[in-house]
């Protein structure tokens, strides 16, 4: 897999908030998907790319307050500084999920495997 392809999976918007558990990283509220937005930590406009480690979920109320700066010169703070994450850490994050304890269409359950084994 080539360097722009690995990138393109951070535009996979589920993921991203899964990684950062559906909150946003600056005021730590929780969101649904639709009321969630991605923030450069460090602006594209200063150098910053559309990586794991500088992308992060984000309201809308403090994407527009952090406008085209870092959270340093707005005065914020993240919660957590962003990063890659593997399948298990995303599994994981799932898992914590309100949705996870009953929340879910029992169907969906089959298709989630959370917990169980393949057979091999």
């Amino acid at each position: 897999v080539d360097r722009r392809q690995r990138q393109m999976c951070i535009r996979d918007r589920y993921n991203l908030f899964l990684r950062d558990e559906f909150k946003c990283q600056y005021c730590g509220e929780r969101f649904q998907a639709k009321d969630l937005t991605f923030d450069h930590v460090v602006p594209r406009s200063k150098g910053g790319g559309s990586v794991w480690s500088n992308i992060v979920a984000s309201c809308e109320a403090d994407n527009l307050r952090k406008a085209n700066r870092t959270p340093k010169q707005a005065g914020m703070r993240l919660l957590r500084q962003p990063f890659e994450p593997t399948a298990h850490q995303l599994d994981a994050a799932a898992r914590r999920l309100p949705l996870a304890a009953g929340g879910l269409h029992q169907t969906w359950m089959d298709y989630l495997y959370w917990g169980a084994e393949l057979e091999g």
